[in-house]
């Protein structure tokens, strides 16, 4: 830009000449021009005779404008577009992230779970899942409190408890993710990626709704909000009731059992539900009905294993859906009908992520996102 201006003000000398021959002059001062030039010929006889207007250098002056001209779109270019540069692209007002962010987010959960699989059963899926199912279960429908607008968990005392142990794991997978698209919320981030788990997992499609907000440690919920799983159906009832929901969505819910495992060093139970521990199938409830239960002699809480294979086990909250006349009902339907159970698993879990969150979009704008299947 500056060699540009350098060239326009070289131009503007070299033609001063000109445009002080053409300036309008005063009448009362104006020399007839043949007297003018007679007299300067008798006084410099001896030089050549100059013309009587200097026309400049138009060639310097065309130059000089293109030079202007070329430095002045360079800089509207660098302006606009100075990534063509080297440099940092600039903001351009406040960025309003569309279906297509969202998609770019879940392509990068869905990347990284599919390139890191040296967790568990070999995928981080099913504590991913855990993580947005437990942000979102601690909604108290009466007083409005909990739930995935939030991500509360990041700060003690809700880290900490017991229900907690062993989220860390998926937070921390997470949180590069965070850092690639710091633009997107974590209690949205962790939601989003739970939705992924579902579907990378060959479950049913999650529809999602952007509009969830972190919130500082004040906003922790007290322990006790999560089920217990040593407990039966009258706790089931109450913790699931305390959300708003119904014997239906409830054995719905339960179903994400079919995924992970659990820990002794976390929960103190062991062990997977079932023998494909990373894909979301109808299985679990085909295995409570056909299979056979006994206590597992251990040293650990009371939890079930196959009498067949000793290699599965189910927790008292499970064995409570087949106990309960109400429950095992939808066990049974659950059972003959996958697709049955994928329609109001989505349904139930749609719910479970959106508790408490005061979204300004409305309900028929949810997305639905391409899975790496797709």
């Amino acid at each position: 830009m500056a060699s540009a201006s350098r060239c326009f003000t070289r131009a503007l000398r070299t033609t001063a000449p000109t445009l002080r021959s053409t300036t309008t002059r005063s009448a009362r001062f104006a020399i007839p021009q043949q007297t003018f030039r007679q007299q300067s010929r008798r006084g410099y006889a001896s030089q050549p005779e100059q013309a009587d207007t200097y026309e400049g250098n138009p060639s310097a002056m065309m130059w000089g404008a293109g030079a202007l001209l070329v430095g002045a779109a360079g800089y509207g270019l660098y302006n606009y577009k100075p990534e063509l540069f080297g440099k940092e692209a600039k903001a351009k007002g406040i960025f309003q992230p569309r279906f297509e962010d969202y998609q770019k987010v879940y392509d990068a959960v869905a990347k990284k779970l599919a390139d890191e699989d040296d967790y568990d059963d070999g995928s981080y899926g099913p504590v991913l899942l855990r993580l947005a199912w437990h942000a979102s279960g601690t909604y108290d429908a009466a007083t409005g409190t909990g739930g995935s607008n939030g991500a509360t968990m990041r700060f003690a005392p809700e880290s900490d408890h017991g229900a907690n142990a062993g989220l860390k794991a998926a937070r921390d997978f997470l949180e590069p993710i965070k850092q690639q698209f710091p633009w997107i919320t974590y209690s949205d981030l962790w939601i989003l990626s739970g939705v992924a788990a579902v579907q990378e997992m060959q479950g049913p499609k999650i529809p999602f709704r952007p509009g969830r907000q972190d919130r500082d440690v004040s906003f922790c919920t007290p322990d006790g909000r999560l089920p217990d799983a040593s407990k039966e159906q009258n706790h089931i009832r109450a913790i699931f009731g305390r959300m708003g929901f119904d014997d239906r969505e409830m054995v719905a819910l339960s179903g994400a059992h079919a995924l992970g495992r659990c820990h002794s060093d976390r929960s103190g139970f062991d062990g997977p539900w079932t023998f494909s521990p990373t894909t979301l199938t109808n299985d679990y409830y085909k295995l409570l009905l056909d299979e056979k239960w006994a206590w597992k002699k251990w040293n650990g809480p009371k939890q079930f294993e196959d009498v067949k294979t000793k290699s599965l086990m189910m927790l008292p909250t499970d064995m409570a859906l087949i106990k309960d006349k109400a429950f095992r009902a939808h066990v049974e339907r659950y059972a003959k009908d996958n697709d049955a159970f994928f329609k109001e698993f989505s349904d139930a879990v749609l719910r479970l992520f959106e508790l408490g969150v005061p979204f300004v979009a409305a309900e028929d704008q949810r997305w639905t996102f391409k899975s790496s299947f797709d």
